[in-house]
């Protein structure tokens, strides 16, 4: 994950970046993160005093609005901070230059930013312990605690309409009627299906629209990788990765960490007799999660909760062959098909979430009643 390097012209650019970023002491050594396929990322340690810290060249091509999203992410750390000051919990900050802002353009227009290295710290790309996904639910619930009682409207919507379900789901069945790449007539079955579901994977969003459910400051990319460990307790230190911090709904930020960590198979596995629901690493995960957040959620919140990876999962579905009956546009593929096989993926996770899912919301009621210790459900 991390590569040393020694090279002169980076360790120069570097110097520069941590010169506007006020950072004291002299650069020691350097390297290269290897994960994460948007931004370039180093870990970058100083000596006298002796520091670490995360050096970050931000990909603009993907993320068109960096100043927007930088002033996204200092409301949200600054108040995770101010919620964390005296206590030992562990927080995020993004270090600012003179002028006050907490990013930089060098003079070849490339975005830096700077913020602390987590040391003892641990990632987990997937993981098949409880443990570990009980500890990421109790992660990004707690993220959702901190800022419950931050103002969502305040953030910049970092991509609009993400997770509109039924607008996405309109979207597609336009593309659908377009056929523009003859390739609708392989898909009837995924399509049929999609169709079928259409009502149920919308109701979030006509939730939302009738007010019955609030905007809360949500993640939106609540992958366990976006969670940092300690190494040897696996007790959660800090989220990280939080350029699609906006305006959303809990469901989502569940639903979204679900579908990625307790699906029995990668998310695009061609025999799709291998993917299903892993109904003990959803408790894991559910009961860190609900835990953690019972006590903010109103009711209809935690009563959606199960719904939402049942709908993120379908809305990913779709996003997979929209893409694919449209000349494979957006995605990046490895192969002919690639999207399809992801598509057919991602429904065969959301079939076996139906079927279990009267399961998946009575894991999430009882925990929220244990954890209230009052039954409202």
């Amino acid at each position: 994950m991390c590569e040393k390097t020694t090279d002169l012209e980076l360790r120069a650019k570097l110097e520069e970046v941590g010169t506007q970023f006020l950072l004291k002491g002299q650069l020691d050594s350097f390297g290269l993160i290897t994960r994460g396929n948007i931004n370039t990322t180093y870990w970058v340690n100083y000596k006298d005093p002796d520091k670490h810290y995360i050096f970050q060249k931000v990909n603009t091509y993907v993320f068109r609005e960096p100043r927007q999203i930088m002033r996204n992410i200092d409301y949200v750390t600054e108040h995770i901070r101010s919620k964390n000051k005296n206590t030992d919990k562990c927080s995020l900050h993004f270090y600012h230059t003179a002028d006050r802002d907490n990013f930089w353009f060098d003079s070849e227009g490339e975005f830096w930013r700077v913020y602390n290295f987590v040391t003892g710290s641990v990632t987990y790309q997937i993981s098949s312990d409880p443990l570990v996904l009980y500890m990421a639910g109790r992660a990004f619930g707690e993220f959702q605690t901190q800022l419950s009682d931050f103002d969502a409207s305040l953030l910049f919507e970092t991509i609009p309409d993400f997770h509109n379900t039924k607008k996405r789901l309109e979207k597609f069945f336009e593309d659908v009627e377009c056929d523009e790449c003859g390739r609708v007539n392989e898909v009837r079955t995924e399509i049929e299906y999609i169709a079928s579901c259409r009502e149920k994977a919308s109701r979030l969003t006509n939730m939302l629209e009738a007010g019955e459910l609030p905007l809360r400051v949500t993640h939106n990319d609540t992958k366990i990788n976006n969670v940092l460990f300690d190494e040897v307790t696996k007790e959660p230190l800090v989220v990280v990765d939080l350029d699609t911090v906006m305006p959303g709904l809990a469901a989502h930020d569940f639903g979204d960490a679900v579908r990625f960590a307790a699906n029995t198979a990668e998310e695009d596995e061609p025999d799709t007799s291998k993917v299903s629901l892993d109904l003990d690493l959803y408790r894991a995960f559910a009961e860190g999660f609900v835990e953690a957040t019972a006590g903010e959620l109103n009711k209809a919140e935690i009563e959606s909760l199960a719904l939402g990876a049942f709908t993120i999962t379908v809305e990913l579905a779709l996003r997979f062959l929209d893409d694919y009956i449209t000349g494979d546009k957006y995605f990046k593929t490895k192969y002919e098909g690639h999207n399809l096989v992801r598509c057919r993926c991602q429904l065969a996770l959301a079939r076996d979430m139906e079927k279990k899912f009267d399961e998946m919301n009575k894991i999430v009621l009882e925990t929220a009643q244990k954890k209230l210790k009052t039954e409202i459900f």
